[in-house]
């Protein structure tokens, strides 16, 4: 997905379309993911593993192969649609089955840091990859080798054990808004929000900062560069650490840390010091997720861990297709660096959110 997503607007772009109907296609990966999410979590709750992703890796390929046989702005929404919700689809049914591998709370955040691990690897693999495809060989190549990757994916989960089904217990809840009814979910998914949100911030905004600077295409691309290695990096050392650290403390500081970074990047002027900003929120922001999944298992019951992934899902997808809206109008009224302080104002003071997680472990599911 993250290599469609990159060469579905240049392929628009390259058909004559707007930069606006580019934005478009962005979202519409997104889009489709905010409504499958809940129905498909209660799916893999009921079948576990194999028979949800066989769907997933069927949709995604199929999604991409269609570009490839009709390259039009058309078949390009189709494909954003069909390949992003195959792809949130998975994500759920991964999720839930990394969770439950795992039996204590140092597994979960030794799992799910290993796990995180391969998305933040592919946003940065994947475009270039791309990229290298679509200059030496055309678009409808790089689709075609897009439509083959689902099915390595196949090959390679398809030995994996099947988890023991997990019976829901009797008088448990029906709704999945019910799983708000705790406290430390509604506080998770908040700070998981805000993480969402500075996220999609960053993405936006600095090709725009960077702009403004006269920075070079290349300085900008190292920009986010930096950001993708330091989300990798510290995910790649989370495992060896994972025992000594409190999810809590981790969230809330890297939060007030990724708030304060933000705060200064308006005063940064060069590519090498919007690339220190950049590495920094990339190490704050790539950490939190890990203990986000880990503690998300703590508090829901085993029997709703798909539906519970789901929840989360649909809300960062909800974001992931507003925020960036938002963002573009606020820095178009405001200027750039207004929205920087704003939304890292609002980083640094919803941390101290993330002390109330400190209860967890006391917490039972209910």
């Amino acid at each position: 997905m993250a290599s469609a997503r990159m060469a579905a607007p240049l392929l628009a772009l390259n058909l004559g379309y707007s930069t606006a109907a580019a934005g478009v296609l962005v979202a519409l990966f997104a889009l489709t993911q905010i409504f499958i999410s809940l129905p498909f979590g209660r799916y893999v709750d009921r079948h576990g593993l194999k028979r949800p992703l066989a769907f997933c890796v069927a949709g995604a390929a199929a999604g991409v192969a269609l570009t490839a046989a009709w390259p039009s702005y058309a078949a390009l929404c189709a494909t954003a649609m069909i390949t992003g919700g195959a792809v949130g689809a998975a994500t759920i049914t991964l999720q839930r089955h990394v969770g439950r591998l795992a039996s204590t709370p140092t597994e979960l955040k030794q799992a799910f840091s290993w796990f995180s691990v391969a998305p933040a690897g592919s946003n940065f693999v994947g475009p270039i990859l791309t990229g290298l495809v679509i200059d030496h060989a055309g678009f409808r190549a790089a689709f075609l080798m897009l439509a083959g990757l689902p099915l390595i994916a196949w090959l390679l989960v398809r030995r994996s054990p099947e988890m023991p089904r997990e019976e829901a217990h009797a008088g448990s809840p029906g709704a999945a808004w019910d799983l708000l009814r705790s406290p430390s979910m509604r506080r998770l998914l908040l700070m998981n929000w805000l993480m969402t949100a500075a996220w999609d911030l960053h993405g936006l905004m600095v090709p725009l900062v960077g702009h403004e600077r006269g920075l070079s295409a290349s300085a900008i691309g190292a920009v986010l560069g930096c950001f993708a290695i330091a989300a990798v990096a510290v995910r790649i050392i989370m495992p060896t650490v994972a025992g000594r650290i409190r999810e809590w403390v981790l969230i809330t500081g890297a939060t007030a840390t990724a708030g304060s970074a933000l705060l200064l990047y308006p005063f940064t002027r060069s590519a090498i010091s919007m690339g220190v900003c950049s590495g920094v929120i990339g190490l704050t922001l790539g950490g939190i997720q890990p203990m986000v999944m880990s503690m998300l298992h703590q508090i829901t019951p085993r029997h709703r861990h798909g539906e519970a992934v789901a929840v989360r899902l649909m809300l960062v997808n909800m974001s992931s297709v507003a925020m960036p809206l938002l963002f573009g109008a606020a820095g178009g009224a405001l200027g750039t660096g207004a929205v920087f302080w704003v939304m890292g104002v609002v980083l640094a003071a919803g941390s101290r959110f993330g002390t109330g997680l400190r209860h967890l472990q006391e917490e039972e599911p209910h």
